[in-house]
């Protein structure tokens, strides 16, 4: 469905699509139907040009004892003209650069590396490291598991992938994709070896209309939004919101014709650089519902797009209500002279409202999106990414003292911290006994608290859940909680078993003796994995299963069983103790200098082999909520007694640097509390450096610590 359209605040976009390049592992096909005579891995730079290869190393692993089992000698090749590096078996197509015997890629569980150092630090039979790590994808099948120590040095905090072999008939591989904004996850699809993934947006859906494209013009242009047909939902609505105002500046129905016109309402688009903001967003319902010159309806949207113009932001209602938890798309005078913008959905991710998975392409209108590839690294955010947006369940307590257990609840949180509606999802309590929901309880209609959190318990639980159930309801084990967006009804009423679309996050857990009860909830809602252990016997009086290590959904290694701590910040157990003596020594950037010899640089130094387990390392530039880089500086490493630029112990990842402007900041971390982006303690920050006069930057760091320096630029 076309529709043209004139928008309030008719400004160019610019998605962030391009970055510093750098090389990835964008393909891996490790498994092939009978004899692996095809298996391949594919390397891609994303300059999407020829670069060479001298001083990578690609390194294969065993999870079965975690060690390498092949290690490869990038030096002296180079990408193809496209940016695509083959190395594969023998008999495929196209001829790999460097070739394999069949069955060499190993089927899972087992990780793939790139590094960036000296060649011969990394040999076969070597343990795992994350020493010069750029780039690495851990994988293992619903069968195998055991990926755990590979995933935890690798990809910390980022779960191993699970390939599905029945995806497809006859042969697939694992890509990587771009989900949204910089965010990369990996599916299993049809392989190409030497092209572009097969990454395309997800399949048009048959209950929930999306905006597909986006055309956003200056002056006397139309713009235009596409939608996908949803047959049967009923009267749909597009309505344009004003983000001076959060009223409706236009509304018109989707009907089950192609085209409709929407009156036009041009705006000089001069006059709004600056300060313009605002929303085109679907609803179920008529005209009616939304007059023009309205409020802001508070019913949930079922797809939406926000935007803000340069020096603006939209407010807090507007973003909440339409999108909440994410950002929204940012507006650039760059192009506000062009007669028009276009704008594709082109992020893999299936969900709905979310601004990032659009970037700028041209129009396709009635035909597949012609999406580029994109040329952002899988390491700008500092980590690996999962669906970090979206709603997790943080503590259940199933278990509580005495015959009336009258204390049960499950804890939800938002990683947005804030206020956020919960229109749309459910949670399902799931019986092993039976495999089936025993209780389907919908969340529409409720907010998190400011903090994020969403507690439902029992009627006598202190403090007062939002929502209530009876004493006894939250069966002890074997059971799981299952937490789903499911806009249109109960996930078991459209899907057969045990509900996966539209999954969340999901939690499966266990009595004592019970673990082989549960093993088909844990194969369908958390693959590979164990059921949690509720034990009464690790505390006195009541515990929960509290998260702990990590905000990644579907990942039980990051829940532990601690004292319940219901709308408060969960109580873990304490961390060892933090390495102390080690500082901050030297720091040098590539900026400072018109010297092409000039080397980025971070130096520590502190008490000789002194373990830096738990320490990271961030490199900031201006603002302090984007890294640019976060090291883990995990167990394996421990700091010698002296260290040089000529004698790296762990370089930067590929496309980072230490910038002219900025800060260097080294804290303790063993539960993802000073990640990028995160607000940082006195308890946990060990030592800063900060180089910059931008006062934005220096009121977010605590000055207890450390010290502001401003370095000539020559």
């Amino acid at each position: 469905m076309v529709l043209s359209v004139s928008c309030v605040a008719c400004l160019c976009l610019v998605v962030v699509v391009t970055a510093d390049p750098c090389l990835i592992i964008s393909e891996i096909n490790a498994d092939n139907p009978r004899l692996d005579t095809t298996e391949f891995v594919e390397l891609y730079h994303t300059s999407g040009q020829r670069a060479s290869l001298d001083g990578y190393t690609l390194v294969f692993y065993n999870g079965n004892g975690n060690i390498a089992y092949k290690v490869l000698d990038l030096k002296g090749h180079s990408t193809d003209d496209r940016g695509f590096f083959l190395v594969g078996s023998v008999d495929m197509l196209p001829k790999p650069a460097i070739l394999l015997p069949p069955n060499t890629v190993q089927n899972g569980p087992d990780a793939i590396a790139i590094y960036h150092t000296l060649a011969a630090r990394y040999s076969e039979k070597m343990n795992v490291t994350a020493v010069g790590l750029v780039d690495a994808v851990v994988y293992m099948s619903r069968r195998s598991g055991g990926a755990e120590f590979l995933a935890e040095t690798l990809t910390p905090g980022e779960p191993a992938f699970v390939e599905d072999d029945t995806a497809h008939d006859g042969d697939e591989s694992i890509e990587r994709c771009l989900l949204s904004e910089d965010r990369w996850g990996f599916q299993v699809s049809l392989p190409s070896p030497g092209q572009r993934n097969n990454c395309t947006p997800p399949a048009t859906p048959t209950t929930v209309p999306l905006i597909t494209e986006l055309r956003l013009g200056g002056g006397q242009v139309d713009g235009f939004v596409e939608v996908t047909e949803a047959p049967g939902v009923g009267p749909l609505v597009l309505v344009v919101v004003d983000g001076k105002t959060d009223r409706v500046s236009s509304s018109s129905y989707l009907w089950e014709w192609s085209f409709i016109e929407v009156p036009v309402m041009t705006t000089d688009l001069k006059s709004v650089i600056g300060d313009a903001s605002g929303a085109v967003a679907i609803y179920s319902g008529t005209v009616t519902d939304f007059p023009v010159g309205g409020p802001l309806s508070q019913v949930q949207p079922l797809d939406a797009f926000v935007f803000a113009g340069p020096g603006s932001k939209p407010s807090a209602g507007l973003t909440e209500t339409l999108i909440p938890g994410r950002q929204p798309f940012q507006l650039s005078n760059r192009h506000f002279l062009t007669p028009g913008f276009y704008l594709s959905r082109c992020g893999v991710a299936t969900w709905a409202r979310d601004p990032g998975v659009f970037w700028e392409a041209p129009q396709t209108p009635g035909q597949p999106n012609q999406c580029p590839w994109p040329r952002i690294c899988p390491h700008s955010s500092g980590k690996y990414i999962s669906l970090l947006y979206d709603f997790l369940i943080n503590e259940v307590n199933t278990d509580t003292p005495g015959a009336a257990e009258d204390g049960e609840y499950i804890e939800l949180w938002h990683p947005s911290g804030r206020r956020v509606s919960l229109q749309g999802i459910w949670i399902l309590l799931f019986s092993a006994h039976n495999n089936k929901p025993y209780r389907e309880i919908s969340l529409s209609g409720h907010f998190t608290t400011a903090k994020g959190y969403f507690l439902l318990g029992s009627d006598r639980l202190v403090p007062a859940p939002s929502l209530r159930l009876p004493p006894n309801t939250i069966q002890n084990g074997p059971d799981a909680v299952a937490l789903y967006r499911s806009p249109f009804g109960p996930p078991s009423a459209t899907q057969r078993g045990i509900p996966t679309k539209g999954l969340l996050d999901a939690v499966v857990y266990r009595q004592r003796g019970s673990d082989m009860e549960a093993q088909e909830l844990s194969k369908a809602l958390t693959p590979g994995q164990l059921p949690l252990l509720e034990d009464p016997e690790v505390l006195p009086g009541d515990e929960a299963l509290s998260r702990c290590r990590g905000l990644y959904p579907f990942d039980l290694s990051a829940f532990s069983v601690a004292p319940p701590t219901p709308l408060r910040e969960n109580s873990c157990p304490r961390p060892p103790p933090a390495p102390e003596g080690v500082v901050i020594s030297e720091v040098a950037s590539g900026l400072w200098t018109n010297h092409s010899q000039q080397r980025a640089f971070v130096e520590l130094h502190g008490p000789a082999m002194t373990s830096l387990q738990g320490l990271v390392l961030s490199v900031f530039p201006v603002f302090i909520q984007h890294s640019l880089s976060t090291f883990v500086l995990t167990h394996s490493h421990h700091l010698p007694l002296t260290s040089s630029v000529s004698c790296i112990d762990q370089t930067f990842p590929e496309g980072s640097t230490v910038p002219a402007r900025g800060a260097v900041i080294l804290c303790y971390d063993l539960f993802s509390v000073c990640r990028a982006g995160t607000a940082l303690t006195n308890s946990s920050l060990r030592d800063v450096l900060v180089f910059s006069e931008k006062q934005q930057l220096l009121s977010s760091l605590s000055t207890s610590r450390g010290r502001q320096v401003i370095p000539a630029l020559r």
